[in-house]
């Protein structure tokens, strides 16, 4: 309805700059709202590598730090974990300080007093401005230092891999040897950015920094810490939510050679053997035998979920969102069309497992993970070990997949209660099992949609419900509106390349009881845009329309979304003929401020069977950092979105989830991805959008309307190959 991001995706804004010396060396900070502490522990340092810091107390959330020996480090607030972010943010800083990336060290920033986060396709967004301002200041501040010492003119100098060049005379000074003087001048308030039509790096192609240490095994994630004296934990938490130990046998697994300890946490709903290495601990946990009091979620099942969500599309909701009589259109409207549509729940399933380290000290506690969020890991760690905030050192960790799952921190809860229990460093690994049953999950939801339609089948009103949670009530409880909408609900429901002439969007809140609910790839993007996506094919359908057509009807004032459109149905042959027993679908979105237009052509040789010929990928993120990352996020966000659309639910029989590993959570094989994927980015000035999310919220729309055009009929419910679906049943 409106081409404007919610806020919640531009909330970290830059506030000021400063800098600080240091032994010789020049700090420049871009600083966030919040204030960061430093980390404690130093590790392996090199091109790309993550690295850690304890020479310099300084607390600032992002800045670059000049050392006399020339050595160059940017400590960031997002954490890597795919996604590429410290690959585009050191490019970003390198433009505008005229470096070569692969001479800067990176240093994940340690938690203070916020609640930064990595995720919502953020991180790009928010570092755009201040990153360039960073490494301008810099540049100034080198430059005048150099000049000083030369007696020239600023003007007459400039900067070129790593040192400061008098371009008359042609003589350098590398950064270290000015860095000391440099840190002592006035910050410029604003620094002159370069222009565009000058970039070197920004919009050009370059390999990832941190490729080669991921290829040869020197990049550390949680699952890789080693600390002296550690020992191995694995978990079993009860699989009914809410549900208590009765009894265990605590002596047969702690018969179990390697052996240490079974620890259970204080509410009594997990147990924890340790061992000295993982398959001692498995082998222990095996031996306990856990007797469970399962509780009153018990009864739970996947139908009273979704039979209580339905009984939310009739009764009393919020309007979240209204333009004109939208309702009073429908109701004098001589043609109307409802769908209904369902969503299921979903599991994260990193590649990386669920895992913590943490070491308890009378005098402090030292954390190790993986976490989107490391400012809630300090806190709960506080929480529980009763020691200042200060006294607790989280250490980030590259991740080995996050997709929202590490925006949660209960793995550090109940790391270190386990932690505090022993006296060595303690290192938990949940098994796959564990990862998938004791997920957070991606909510179920159900939506409604009415149209009111015109002679031609175009919208003139559109009422749209959603009934399921919301998640920033627990979350993040202060985000949710005065009177109860969670506004992620917002992204392409309320934020499509569309407009119509009135609207009205209604939230029926339906928590379910035994499930914790939580973000999953794509955010509100993922789950709107399925709905609305295919009830615009449905109604280009009821019109006699071309699909393609029909929304570029409905974009002609939306020049971005119209120009993605146009190229992915051009570079696709959209309108030519397609091999026979195949079809084409289209998707058309804006979320995360990108715009994308994705056509699928496939085959189904049954309806419980799909071949993915080709996707055809046209989109416009704004000013691009690196074409590469931006095509391998597509890339890589299709497959996961479709792995998901086409096969998984998280289903419940008694209260318990009844997929457990990749025999029941089913991955898309290689055999079964895309034969092929053409993505364009298309050239745009415009400020930077999101893009780690974008091919994910594409994915269900794109398979459901490719479907629906090969099988004659409309996929309203996900998973697309449930037996809801193959049975006609919607």
């Amino acid at each position: 309805m409106s081409t404007h991001s919610p806020s919640s995706t531009t909330r970290l804004k830059t506030s000021r700059r400063r800098v600080l010396q240091a032994g010789g060396a020049l700090l420049l900070a871009t600083l966030w709202p919040t204030a960061r502490g430093r980390a404690a522990q130093a590790t392996q340092a090199g091109t790309g590598m993550l690295v850690e810091d304890v020479a310099t107390p300084f607390a600032p959330n992002a800045f670059i730090r000049i050392a006399a020996d020339n050595t160059i480090t940017l400590i960031l607030p997002n954490i890597e974990m795919g996604q590429g972010i410290y690959t585009s943010s050191v490019m970003l800083m390198a433009e505008e300080l005229g470096i070569d990336p692969f001479a800067v060290q990176i240093e994940a920033a340690p938690p203070g007093g916020g609640a930064e986060i990595t995720g919502g396709s953020t991180s790009i967004m928010t570092e755009w401005l201040p990153l360039r301002q960073a490494g301008a200041a810099a540049r100034t501040m080198l430059v005048q230092a150099a000049a000083s010492h030369w007696g020239v003119a600023p003007e007459s100098c400039t900067t070129a891999n790593g040192a400061v060049v008098h371009t008359p005379t042609g003589r350098t000074v590398p950064f270290g040897d000015v860095a000391e003087a440099a840190a002592k001048l006035p910050v410029p308030k604003e620094p002159k950015l370069k222009d565009a039509a000058n970039y070197t790096l920004i919009g050009r192609k370059h390999h990832r920094l941190d490729s080669q240490i991921k290829v040869d095994g020197t990049a550390r994630f949680g699952m890789d810490v080693q600390m002296p004296g550690m020992k191995i934990g694995t978990v079993a938490a009860c699989p009914v939510q809410g549900g208590t130990v009765r009894s265990m046998n605590r002596n047969a697994a702690l018969a179990v050679n390697g052996v240490h300890a079974v620890l259970v946490t204080d509410n009594k709903d997990t147990v924890c053997v340790v061992a000295e290495h993982y398959w001692a601990a498995r082998k222990g946990l095996k031996a306990l035998h856990i007797q469970w009091d399962f509780g009153k979620n018990a009864a739970i099942t996947t139908q009273t979920i979704y039979d209580d969500l339905h009984a939310g599309l009739n009764g009393p909701a919020i309007v979240a969102n209204a333009k004109a009589d939208a309702p009073g259109v429908i109701g004098k409207s001589g043609a109307t069309y409802t769908a209904t549509y369902q969503q299921p729940l979903l599991a994260h399933s990193p590649m990386e497992p669920i895992n913590c380290t943490a070491h308890v000290r009378p005098d402090g506690c030292d954390v190790w993970a993986g976490t989107q969020v490391a400012e809630r890991a300090r806190d709960t760690a506080a929480e529980i070990t009763g020691l200042p905030a200060s006294k607790i050192t989280v250490h980030s960790q590259y991740i080995g997949g996050g997709f929202g799952r590490r925006l949660e921190h209960e793995y550090v809860t109940q790391c270190v209660q386990f932690a505090k229990q022993v006296p060595y460093p303690l290192k938990i690994i949940w098994s796959r099992e564990e990862d998938i049953t004791k997920d957070r999950y991606r909510p179920a939801y159900v939506d409604k949609l009415t149209a009111a339609l015109d002679d031609k089948g175009y919208i003139t009103a559109l009422q749209h419900r959603i009934v399921g949670p919301a998640v920033v009530a627990r979350w993040d409880p202060p985000e949710l509106t005065k009177d109860g909408y969670d506004e992620d609900l917002s992204l392409a429901t309320v934020v499509t390349p569309y407009t119509y002439p009135a609207y009205r969007l209604e939230f029926a809140r339906r928590e379910a009881p035994g499930i914790t609910t939580a973000w999953w790839r794509g955010v509100g993007g993922t789950r709107g845009l399925f709905v609305v996506e295919g009830f615009i094919d449905e109604l280009a359908a009821r019109a006699g329309a071309d699909p393609v057509a029909y929304r570029r009807a409905m974009v002609q004032n939306n020049p971005r979304a119209l120009a993605v459109l146009e190229r992915a149905a051009a570079d696709a042959g959209w309108g030519t003929p397609v091999p026979k027993g195949r079809a084409r679908g289209v998707a058309l979105q804006f979320a995360f401020g990108s715009y994308m237009a994705s056509i699928a052509e496939i085959e189904m040789p049954s309806p419980d069977e799909v071949i993915i010929h080709r996707v055809t990928a046209a989109v416009d993120c704004g000013q691009v950092i690196n074409p590469d990352q931006v095509i391998a996020q597509i890339e890589g966000g299709l497959i996961f979105g479709f792995s998901a659309a086409l096969y998984n639910e998280i289903t419940l029989e008694n209260g318990r989830v009844q997929q457990q590993n990749f025999n029941t959570w089913r991955v898309m094989r290689m055999n079964e991805a895309p034969r092929r994927i053409d993505v364009v980015v298309m050239p745009s000035k415009e400020d930077p959008g999101g893009i780690g999310e974008v091919g994910t919220a594409a994915a269900a729309p794109l398979l459901a309307n490719a479907m629906a055009a090969a099988q004659g009929r409309r996929y309203r419910s996900l998973p697309l190959l449930s037996a809801r679906n193959t049975e006609g049943k919607e």
